[in-house]
């Protein structure tokens, strides 16, 4: 058997055990190989549109549906309203960088304990640049189907921001 054939017949073995191992499970959002995928998904929201600031992934990651649960007045809760917030996070943050600290799958749903570093030098929610280093943590929780994230829930420190920026008093 020369080496083509060989590769070939270890691909094919590969592609039916993934089948046999997604055909266990009852529903397919148990699935292993589907969790991995949807871990991948999330990183690659994280750092192609949140640390490059490539917006144009987020048409491609989330659905035309998407939806996004978010206690933050005012903020647009579809795609488009994403594309906004990556866009005004980085025009305020010139350093903005995203780091996924804990990341948990389970069928449908990646959960990410993250933390986002950036000094402000530009307009932020109407308050004029500082340049003060500023440090948000938040939790998020993305659901997905049919390899698109379809909805999200963002729980932040939005208030803790806000103090470091001086934009809001200080526990005494």
């Amino acid at each position: 058997m020369n080496a083509g054939k060989i590769i070939l017949v270890v691909f094919a073995g590969f592609v039916m055990l993934t089948s046999v191992q997604c055909h266990q499970f009852q529903n397919k959002e148990e699935c292993p190989m589907l969790t991995e995928d949807n871990k991948t998904l999330v990183q690659r929201l994280i750092e192609d549109a949140w640390n490059k600031g490539d917006i144009t992934v987020i048409d491609e990651l989330l659905s035309p549906d998407y939806i996004l649960h978010i206690a933050a007045p005012g903020a647009k809760q579809n795609r488009e309203g994403y594309k906004e917030a990556v866009s005004m996070y980085h025009k305020a943050f010139s350093d903005f960088h995203f780091t996924i600290e804990d990341m948990v799958a389970h069928g449908d749903k990646v959960v990410i304990r993250c933390k986002l570093i950036g000094t402000q030098k530009g307009e932020f929610m109407g308050r004029a640049p500082t340049g003060k280093k500023v440090t948000l943590t938040a939790i998020s929780i993305r659901r997905i189907e049919d390899g698109k994230i379809v909805e999200e829930w963002v729980v932040s420190d939005m208030m803790g921001m806000m103090q470091q920026l001086g934009a809001a008093p200080s526990p005494p």
